[in-house]
């Protein structure tokens, strides 16, 4: 009987204790991705829309 009397006293702390371990294992795999994958920083130079594109647009890779 004191199985049963200890599991229902103590089950809204586990509970508690379940979802704050759940919270925590999501924060560490959003933090984890963001450091793999910083999409945010790496930003690539478009063309200027104003300008026509030339073939040296095209075919040079020095010209950034």
């Amino acid at each position: 009987m004191g199985i049963h009397y200890d599991y229902k006293s103590t089950r809204g702390e586990k509970a508690l204790k379940k979802e704050a371990k759940k919270k925590a294992r999501l924060e560490q795999r959003r933090a984890k991705k963001k450091k793999e994958n910083p999409i945010s920083e790496k930003e690539e130079k478009m063309h200027d829309i104003d300008k026509p594109i030339t073939l040296e647009d095209l075919t040079n890779p020095d010209k950034s």
